[in-house]
């Protein structure tokens, strides 16, 4: 099978499983007493290679939340975007330059809800290899690649703790290659990579 019939094939009957997921941060809106839950929607770009790749970016120092941190691409639904599919496209457009036309929409993965109020859906898609991105600068410092398969192997997902505004907060890290892949992007490799074990 293709990369692509592979994947939609573990998704489709992953969906019909029932295996153990992250829902969300804790949210708790004394934190954030302002902050109403807002619909988004990632993209997560899998590149068509013998060993299959994912798309990531490094955030700029300057964003106003989750400065510095990899994330796949994407935002909150605009009142433009049909579904969280057209958000996930358009946004990753915006952001790295990957022209909607080039990706094969799979499915959606699980939500996932952020302790800053964001109501994630992952949207997995296929993109031909050696493509050229341009990073939107006011947000994105770098665009690369980790591997598809080292990024669900649980083993290379760790669970660690730290204080956040007086409380103490779990979530899982994966360390690729000296790069810090954490929180909630973390978080939704570890369901991608649940929901997917199940259908191997």
């Amino acid at each position: 099978m293709s990369l692509v019939e592979t994947l939609r094939y573990a998704l489709d009957l992953g969906h019909r499983r029932a295996p153990v997921l992250i829902p969300g941060d804790p949210f708790d809106p004394s934190l954030e007493p302002d902050v109403a839950i807002v619909p988004a929607a990632v993209l997560v770009a899998v590149v068509d290679r013998p060993v299959p790749t994912v798309i990531l970016t490094l955030r700029t120092d300057t964003v106003t939340r989750h400065a510095g941190q990899i994330a796949f691409p994407g935002g909150r639904l605009d009142p433009g975007d049909d579904d969280a599919v057209a958000a996930a496209l358009r946004e990753a457009e915006e952001e790295i330059g990957l022209p909607r036309g080039e990706v094969e929409i799979i499915g959606v993965a699980d939500r996932y809800r952020t302790i800053t109020g964001y109501e994630v859906t992952p949207v997995v898609g296929v993109i031909p290899p050696d493509l050229a991105f341009v990073a939107q600068p006011s947000e994105v410092a770098a665009i690369f690649e980790a591997p598809l398969h080292y990024l669900l192997e649980p083993d290379h997902q760790h669970i660690r703790t730290m204080m956040w505004r007086g409380y103490q907060r779990s979530f899982y890290e994966i360390d690729y290659e000296g790069r810090r892949i954490w929180g909630a992007t973390a978080a939704m490799i570890v369901n991608l990579g649940r929901r997917l074990e199940l259908a191997a």
